[in-house]
């Protein structure tokens, strides 16, 4: 089915998730939202975000999209079920990789850095007493990171900084995993590894996104099958394009939108 796979993000964070999922299915057509003029998600309402979220469903079936992943951590736990319950198409969601955590940890101490609105959902609560009995679980949220990497300021003296305050207990405290529960964090990683020393395993959501994605393409018999190559990436944002630019680079089609 030669449709494009739709992905949102409270901006540019889910583009990590999209390099994972185009890079495990590159014959797939993708369409990208990155809704940074709202950004962050994890400091709005829960009615807020559930708003949003479909009105960036609604963008993406008018653009033809076969399956939405919804590449937001906050988005995700909050309005999901929601999205789920009242559209036809599959949807992929985002949450922070506690079981991954869980089974890696030798210290029996997790660290969880992200958003407000994560931290303090239902569907993470649930994850973490599903998978992590019997581990600590050391959460912190990621104040101020988000709109840091939307202005374009991952390598920044100030967002080291701030890295650094959120990420000092967590070390004091002995975690051996770092739990990264936000899309937009994993491009932090080079700052965090001049942070935390190197027997710190850091675990993301991004490449089990994309096996699920492509498991859910095969299942529903979705999967582009027309031998389209090289496939077609088309990134829209209601911030600055120069930004998504630098996170994208020259891969993909980029247009300014204002939704």
């Amino acid at each position: 089915m030669n449709s494009p796979i739709g992905i949102f993000d409270s901006g540019v964070g889910g583009t990590s998730i999209w390099k994972e999922i185009s890079g495990l299915l590159p014959d797939e057509d993708t369409v990208y939202l990155a809704d940074g003029s709202n950004a962050p998600y994890g400091e709005k309402s829960p009615e807020e975000i559930l708003r949003l979220s479909i009105k960036n469903t609604e963008l993406l079936l008018e653009k033809g999209c076969k399956l939405i992943v919804v590449a937001c951590n906050t988005a995700t736990t909050t309005a999901i079920d929601h999205l789920r319950a009242h559209y036809k198409i599959p949807f992929i969601g985002i949450e922070p990789a506690i079981k991954p955590a869980a089974l890696k940890t030798k210290t029996k101490k997790v660290g969880v850095l992200a958003t407000k609105g994560t931290l303090a959902s239902s569907l993470f609560h649930s994850t973490s007493k599903l998978h992590a009995s019997g581990i600590q679980i050391l959460e912190q949220e990621g104040t101020g990171l988000v709109d840091l990497i939307e202005s374009g300021e991952v390598n920044a003296k100030a967002t080291y900084e701030l890295l650094q305050k959120y990420l000092s207990p967590m070390l004091d405290d002995g975690i051996d995993c770092l739990v990264l529960g936000c899309t937009h964090y994993p491009y932090l990683i080079p700052q965090i590894q001049k942070i935390i020393p190197p027997t710190i395993t850091i675990i993301d959501s991004g490449e089990a996104v994309a096996r699920q994605t492509k498991a859910i393409l095969e299942q529903y018999q979705l999967c582009n099958t027309t031998g389209n190559k090289p496939a077609f990436h088309q990134f829209f944002t209601n911030r600055d394009v120069t930004v998504l630019n630098g996170f994208v680079g020259d891969q993909a089609q980029t247009f300014f939108m204002d939704f």
